[in-house]
């Protein structure tokens, strides 16, 4: 139980992290969130809880392959909130939207060309 709350923990402390240091710098709290930090995180809990190099493995392509589509989330919110001047609930759901129909163009995509996700 101790190890589930330190997992907790950290993994909080990293979204703190970057929401506090954003409001004093947007540059530098998007630097921490860019570093994959919460990648990171997951890589080493999966490896502790599974002793799986093969897992870690898996979970490491899978990220490359999957930051690719994610990217498109940020120019289509960016514009979505400063050119076409939407709400911003409104933004963040349509670049979500838009996200993860990336992300199935991507994985069909892979699919075709032979590479497992």
């Amino acid at each position: 139980m101790t190890y589930l709350i330190v997992k907790f923990a950290a993994s909080a402390a990293l979204v703190m992290a970057v929401s506090e240091l954003s409001k004093q710098s947007t540059l530098w709290g998007g630097f921490l969130a860019s570093l994959l930090l919460t990648t990171f995180l997951a890589l080493i809990w999966l490896y502790v809880d599974t002793r799986s190099v093969e897992k870690a493995a898996g979970l490491s392509m899978s990220v490359f392959w999957l930051v690719l589509p994610s990217l498109v989330f940020f120019p289509v919110l960016s514009v979505l909130l400063i050119k076409a001047r939407w709400p911003f609930a409104s933004a963040i759901a349509a670049s979500t939207v838009s996200m993860f129909g990336a992300y199935v163009l991507m994985i069909v995509l892979l699919r075709r060309v032979g590479v497992s996700v």
